[in-house]
């Protein structure tokens, strides 16, 4: 049985772990809709501070949690690995690769999902069954 499960095991821990580390991104940049400050966000593709905050909140925090549970892993992969592309190298293109190597290991997370899915444990395999 182990034998058997052990790629969709690995797949859960890869979820869980490059969705839940990304929700530390995404949670801070949400609340910021809740504060009385005003917002100041960069812009590296000239949309506009706003846009470019909602699309960082949409894929840090909702398409982070979606990826744990699972739900459509493959968009959600690919939402947050597009982030991850525009930190490393738009965001952080002149930098040392120290400052930019956190966004390239989280690129890589993502791109293995979006190849592979989410596995047995996964919400997509749930409806995929119904």
């Amino acid at each position: 049985m182990f034998e058997e499960k052990k790629n969709d095991i690995a797949l859960l821990i890869l979820r869980l772990g490059g969705g839940g580390f990304m929700l530390t991104h995404g949670i801070p940049k949400l609340m910021k809709f809740f504060s009385d400050v005003p917002i100041k966000f960069a812009d590296p593709l000239g949309m506009g501070m706003m846009a470019s905050l909602v699309l960082a909140v949409f894929s840090e925090f909702f398409c982070a949690i979606a990826l744990m549970v699972g739900f459509k892993t493959r968009f959600s992969s690919l939402a947050l690995a597009i982030t991850m592309f525009v930190a490393a190298f738009v965001v952080h293109l002149a930098d040392p690769f120290g400052r930019k190597e956190k966004a390239i290991m989280y690129l890589v997370i993502y791109i293995a999902l979006i190849f592979s899915g989410g596995g047995a444990f996964s919400v997509d395999r749930l409806m995929k069954k119904s």
